[in-house]
């Protein structure tokens, strides 16, 4: 009979803490979910600043020219990869040249952990292009070395136009696959000139003997 009872109160415990577990962490009201809600975007800190170079077309057309700039700063690469991209198609100060063909806008960018970065455009960049092949390494090459430059995470970039992966922008330079940076293009910093050494002190002449 007590081993009856010792069994009867055990069961009454495990219930009483099951009914416990249940009201303390079961029952509790969840937050509402809207339906298809996505993961806002990671906001920017208000006020923080950083600098970035950016790349224009020399006054001459022949070469391009570094820009120091300073923009918003962004917690994640690809937030920052969006400000910087929105900055190098925007226009270019004077006295330099946007190598971007005019109309054409970021529809979206990817980055991958691999650290390759997918930049997608409009077909201006393609239908408004000049053609040649500097004018179209020089639209390449800023968009690839802004990114590859200023964020130690993308190493690499390829060129996507309306989504879709294209053979080259204007018939000569190869976009089919994720491009490194590179700097050929780029104008030299200004070498300062070398200096003379100094000019002897003259000699005081000899006295004439007499």
């Amino acid at each position: 009979m007590s081993r009856i009872l010792g069994v009867v109160l055990a069961g009454a415990v495990v219930a009483l803490l099951l009914g416990w577990v249940v009201v303390r962490y079961v029952s509790r009201p969840s937050a509402p979910v809207s339906p298809g809600a996505q993961a806002t975007p990671a906001a920017q800190e208000p006020g923080r600043r950083i600098g970035v170079s950016l790349y224009f077309v020399s006054e001459d057309g022949m070469r391009l020219v570094a820009v120091e700039r300073e923009v918003a700063y962004a917690p994640t690469p690809i937030e920052q990869a969006r400000i910087i991209l929105a900055e190098q198609l925007g226009p270019a100060p004077e006295p330099y040249a946007q190598a971007i063909p005019p109309g054409t806008t970021l529809r979206a960018v990817f980055v991958t952990d691999a650290g390759d970065a997918y930049v997608d455009l409009s077909k201006e960049v393609t239908t408004a292009h000049p053609g040649g092949s500097l004018d179209e390494a020089f639209s390449v090459y800023v968009l690839v070395n802004a990114l590859t430059v200023n964020l130690p995470a993308i190493s690499r970039v390829q060129i996507l136009v309306e989504g879709r992966e294209v053979d080259t922008l204007a018939g000569h330079i190869d976009v089919r696959q994720p491009l490194r940076k590179d700097l050929r293009w780029l104008e030299a910093p200004p070498v300062p000139a070398p200096t003379s050494p100094p000019s002897p002190a003259p000699q005081p002449s000899a006295a004439p003997v007499r």
